[in-house]
């Protein structure tokens, strides 16, 4: 059988929509619209999705590919009771978000840095961003977005610790 996790679920795919780029597959088959379809060439990161926790682009990705794997979109940020990620929220909080066509991706990109580095220099983060483009912004809101989350989640796995106070 054919299985992609996405977002937590498990989803059975077809044989005839295995040669399906994930990004029409997420768009067409799962009617997640938030990977967003830029240049259609891996080349702009607005389709930016984490698979098995890396940053990949779902416009390069053949379905087949992905079969067997996690996948998380910008949907599948969404924390308990609807609330925002930290990712989503430093994005808002720090000014990171313009016209948001290239958002999705560039949280995809922050998270799966997040997930390998939790406290990654500002170094880091515009080296995992570079494949991430934004006609919007000078990008400076960005890093600072994804700074601002690396801190608000190393302080929340703090307070989650056994024995630790709020």
């Amino acid at each position: 059988m054919n299985t992609i996790n996405i977002n937590g679920t498990d989803f059975d795919v077809k044989d005839e929509e295995l040669e399906l780029t994930l990004l029409d597959y997420l768009r067409e088959r799962r009617f997640l619209t938030g990977t967003k379809n830029g240049c259609e060439k891996g080349l702009c990161g607005s389709c930016t999705v984490a698979i098995d926790d890396k940053a990949l682009r779902a416009c390069k990705t053949p379905v087949k590919k992905a079969v067997g794997t996690k996948v998380v979109t910008i949907e599948g940020m969404e924390g308990k009771g609807g609330t925002l990620h930290p990712l989503q929220k430093a994005f808002m909080d720090a000014g990171a978000i313009q016209c948001g066509f290239c958002t999705p991706g560039m949280v995809m990109s922050s998270y799966a840095l997040l997930v390998r580095d939790p406290a990654p220099s500002r170094d880091a983060i515009r080296k995992a961003l570079r494949g991430n483009l934004c006609r919007c912004t000078g990008y400076q809101q960005i890093v600072d977005a994804v700074e601002l989350a690396a801190k608000v989640i190393r302080e929340q796995a703090v307070s989650a610790r056994p024995g630790c106070e709020e």
